[in-house]
């Protein structure tokens, strides 16, 4: 066995696989890019290297540099976790000809599987089933198009060296067919120098469906089981399950077995996933091979009960495979979410900039208990636009399908990230969608379920605004007495004996006898107002135009974040708290409402979780919105409009002052400098002089020195 590896990528897997070598025993090396000096992977290992710029091409991708630093770390072995150079031949060449062992595959099985046409012509030979279609090297537009009209519409047209959705169209009849091909070749030269495409026959209401392969060096493959992939947007998975729902033994054999075939026909070795694509009827065809370690490989850890990272460690040292096919079986149901800092409702876009907040529901290590967590990042830390934005994979296991249902529906209840847009809510309409429910997949779920998985805007509930009410007054000092402090009693906390009076109590006691303030919130359809009034010890609350009913609350601090302890985590700035209010006292006149859940406040964004769901309001704060303090304490500073970068005059770290000019843009013809709303740190700078970016792109994250 290994002494000592270096995990040659980032995030969640470079952490996932840093705790299985340390459980092994196995000295770990890091490697980070410039933007990733203070990554939670960096953390993870015994040593870390720095290997370039934030740009995965100025470091995760220089094979070059991360051979350099493997020989001088005095690593024996190299694992390219997935991604970056995961699957390129030419670095697993380059390892072995530096005495280094690559986790994975030989040069040769990644070579053969990585163009899809060649792939599916050796499947062919192997006697894999195949979906109908041309795969070969011919790419004059009027054969390709003759080749579909043999294979019949619809057609799939992608690129053969592709991956993610790039590259692909769905061609409905002989008219669209040139001018898709024309795009998707475009896109394929583009994304991944090579315009070489495949068409084949694109098949109705598809499921994606996945064999986890494993082999030695010794001759020996297995099939750790299926997982179905089926749920996608834009062709890119969002939830993965094992075992496959529906699927029998006799077709799960017929399927293992074909990817053991497909395995053992480029002579693999080490973890490697075969993709198929099935009907409804059953058949099955293969898709293509990925020549390393999966995503969503969690998922079949838990149903099996095997460390796949462990496996992959043992085979690249020569070991044999732990287990026999005949000794693999299958335990209870497993589920997988992918979250992402990201806008569902806006076309899954990518959002970057600093989680303020997260927190995970309680979970232990995958070998026990039915949650797991693997993730990447932390509190506090920025997702960048220079990698994939997956904040964590989220992983429930279950003795059926519903019960794993249920429990990722709890899980995502418990979630919370705050700071920029996440697709934990979509997530939680997913779960409970009836055709997620009743297992009615296929790779077009989530556009078929528009209207259930997007529904439109609604107004703010009472309750809500009754949370955001209470959330702000208890982050003003304002609120119920504190049951342990009384007037002329002692001050809690005081060491000098020190007794409470009315000034010392901070709930809203005024001279005058009343307490009123008006709380005005931004929703995401209309401004609502909250009028709360304090007279003698009765507190009421009027909202909008209604009449006054009684208003009550408690509050205490809400769990802190993953991994993160600051002041903000302390009842005493009133930022988070967990909080129980209830409207009307149970009278005829004012019935009883009651809700409980979790406020964040930060700058003047209130994110809100009640009921399991995230609501976010601005608060319309006029002292804070008349002194220019209205900037979200995320620190998002924003291009006002689509330009480009004449000057940037801060550097990650510096301490800048408000007013101070931070980032000079051109656009519209005109320069723009963009100054800071407040004294403050630099965490991050997004862009250098002349980058082009977008409206609304981030340009620099600041946190407040405080």
């Amino acid at each position: 066995m290994f002494n000592s590896i270096l995990i040659a990528n980032r995030g969640e897997i470079a952490c996932r696989i840093a705790a299985t070598a340390r459980r092994m025993g196995i000295r770990t090396v890091a490697v980070y890019s410039q933007a990733d000096a203070q990554a939670r992977h960096v953390q993870a290992c015994d040593e870390a290297v720095p290997i370039g710029g934030p740009e995965p091409k100025d470091s995760y991708l220089r094979a070059d540099v991360i051979l350099q630093a493997a020989l001088r770390t005095g690593a024996q072995a190299i694992h390219p976790g997935y991604g970056f150079l995961s699957e390129n031949a030419d670095f697993a060449h380059a390892c072995a000809d530096a005495g280094l062992v690559f986790i994975g595959p030989p040069a040769q099985a990644i070579a053969a599987m990585g163009s899809k046409s060649a792939a599916k012509a050796l499947m062919d030979q192997a006697r894999v089933p195949l979906v109908p279609g041309y795969y070969g090297e011919r790419q004059e537009a009027d054969f390709l198009q003759d080749q579909a009209r043999k294979i019949g519409y619809p057609v799939l047209i992608k690129a053969s060296a592709g991956g993610g959705g790039k590259g692909m169209r769905i061609v409905e009849s002989d008219e669209a067919f040139a001018a898709a091909l024309t795009s998707c070749q475009r896109e394929a030269a583009s994304s991944f120098g090579n315009p070489l495409v495949l068409v084949e026959r694109y098949l109705q209401k598809p499921r994606h469906i996945e064999i986890q392969v494993f082999a030695d060096t010794r001759g020996q493959c297995v099939y750790l089981f299926e997982r179905d992939c089926s749920v996608q947007r834009r062709f890119q998975k969002v939830i993965e399950e094992a075992p496959a729902p529906g699927m029998t033994p006799e077709r799960r054999a017929a399927m293992g077995q074909a990817a053991v075939a497909a395995a053992q026909a480029v002579g693999y070795v080490g973890a490697g996933t075969v993709e198929f694509i099935a009907e409804p009827d059953g058949r099955f065809y293969f898709m293509e091979m990925n020549t390393r370690l999966q995503v969503e490989h969690p998922v079949t850890e838990a149903i099996t009960g095997q460390d796949l990272v462990e496996w992959q460690l043992r085979v690249a040292a020569g070991e044999p495979l732990p287990l026999r096919q005949d000794q693999l079986h299958i335990q209870g149901h497993a589920i997988e979410a992918r979250v992402y800092a990201e806008n569902p409702d806006n076309d899954f876009l990518p959002s970057i900039g600093r989680l303020d907040v997260l927190q995970w529901p309680d979970h232990t290590a995958f070998r026990h208990g039915p949650v797991r967590v693997d993730g990447g990042v932390r509190e506090g830390d920025t997702i960048t636009p220079y990698y994939d934005p997956m904040i964590a994979k989220l992983i429930v296991h279950g003795r059926d399908r519903e019960e794993a249902r249920l429990r990722m529906l709890h899980a995502l209840a418990a979630a919370r990230a705050t700071g920029l847009q996440t697709n934990i809510d979509f997530l939680g309409r997913l779960m409970a969608d009836p055709a997620f429910v009743s297992a009615d997949l296929d790779t077009g779920l989530i556009p078929r379920e528009h209207d259930r998985l997007f529904p439109p805007a609604s107004a703010t509930p009472d309750l809500v605004l009754a949370l955001a009410a209470a959330a702000v007054l208890c982050a003003d000092g304002s609120g119920p007495a504190d049951p342990a402090a009384t007037a002329n009693g002692p001050l809690p906390g005081a060491a000098d004996g020190r007794q409470a009076g009315p000034w010392q109590l901070a709930d809203g006691w005024r001279v005058g006898g009343v307490y009123q303030r008006t709380l005005v919130f931004q929703g995401k359809l209309a401004e609502r107002t909250a009028q709360v009034q304090r007279q003698g010890t009765q507190w009421t609350l009027a909202l909008d135009d209604q009449p006054a009913q009684p208003f009550d609350w408690q509050a205490g601090p809400p769990p802190v974040g993953d991994d993160a302890l600051s002041p903000s985590h302390t009842r005493g700035t009133g930022r988070r708290q967990r909080l129980r209010v209830r409207l009307g006292n149970g009278s005829a006149e004012h019935p009883s409402q009651e809700c409980s859940g979790d406020a964040f406040l930060h700058g003047l964004r209130l994110d809100l979780y009640t009921r399991g769901q995230r609501h976010t309001l601005q608060w319309q704060d006029p002292i804070r919105l008349a002194t220019g303090q209205a900037d979200d304490a995320g620190g998002g500073l924003t291009a006002p409009m689509p330009g480009k970068i004449l000057s940037v005059a801060v550097a990650a770290g510096d301490a800048v002052t408000q007013g101070q000019p931070l980032v000079v843009m051109e656009a519209m013809k005109m320069e723009h400098t963009i100054d800071a709303p407040h004294d403050g740190i630099v965490q991050d700078v997004f862009y250098a002089e002349g980058d082009q970016v977008a409206e609304g792109a981030i340009l620099i994250a600041l946190d407040s020195e405080s």
